[in-house]
């Protein structure tokens, strides 16, 4: 596929990494510019761009920025991207340690679904709770015994089965985590949050999961 990944951090960049050795035609940007993705870009053979053409041509976006920074991404960066293109959205709520008070996630909005209204385009929620690193060291063969398996959740189930079908591929297994109004079960400080068990367990996690938000994950 053509995917497009705004955001050249720890998740982004091993992504980045992962996705160019499966052979997908990889865009990134970042908050500077092109220029300073030189590294990455030879490492992996991506293209870099600038945020607001990291999605041109694209038939999958990941946007993977701090939260804080997502009604800050250029206005209309999604215009470019394929008729029906399936976006990802890895990001985490951190009020006390870097995004300050969101009164409507406070409120009870799922973080995702804050996401997708301040892009203007449905978002399939994935990686949130995945350490970056296990993105390159945890990966396994389908059908390998206790396979290290990760949350999907979003209310377009052909975008939701892209997505996993993408998580296969990268070497995971995956679990159907509902809705995104069902996706506070995979917010920071839930059970399932940075698990690396397998999908029975992942099951399990969501299941054992509370609505109320932690205290050290609110503003």
């Amino acid at each position: 596929m053509r995917i497009g990944i705004i955001g050249a951090g720890n998740i982004g960049g091993n992504l980045t990494r992962r996705l160019t050795a499966l052979g997908h035609q990889v865009t990134v940007a970042n908050s500077r510019s092109p220029e300073t993705l030189g590294a990455l870009t030879e490492e992996t053979g991506a293209t870099a761009a600038e945020a607001a053409h990291a999605a041109d041509g694209a038939e999958l976006v990941i946007v993977t920025v701090p939260l804080k920074n997502v009604p800050d991404l250029p206005k209309g960066f999604l215009e470019g991207a394929v008729p029906g293109a399936v976006v990802i959205d890895t990001n985490n709520y951190y009020p006390q340690q870097r995004d300050g008070r969101i009164d409507a996630i406070e409120d009870g909005l799922t973080e995702s679904r804050w996401v997708s209204a301040q892009i203007g385009h449905p978002v399939v929620k994935a990686f949130n709770g995945t350490y970056a690193q296990d993105l390159l060291d945890r990966h396994t063969a389908p059908g390998t015994p206790h396979r290290h398996a990760l949350p999907v959740a979003g209310d377009d189930p052909a975008a939701k089965q892209v997505v996993r079908d993408l998580i296969d591929a990268l070497g995971f297994d995956t679990v159907d985590a509902g809705t995104l109004d069902d996706s506070w079960r995979q917010q920071p400080g839930t059970p399932v949050y940075g698990s690396r068990g397998d999908a029975e367990e992942v099951r399990r996690l969501l299941d054992a999961a509370q609505p109320e938000r932690p205290a050290e994950f609110r503003a």
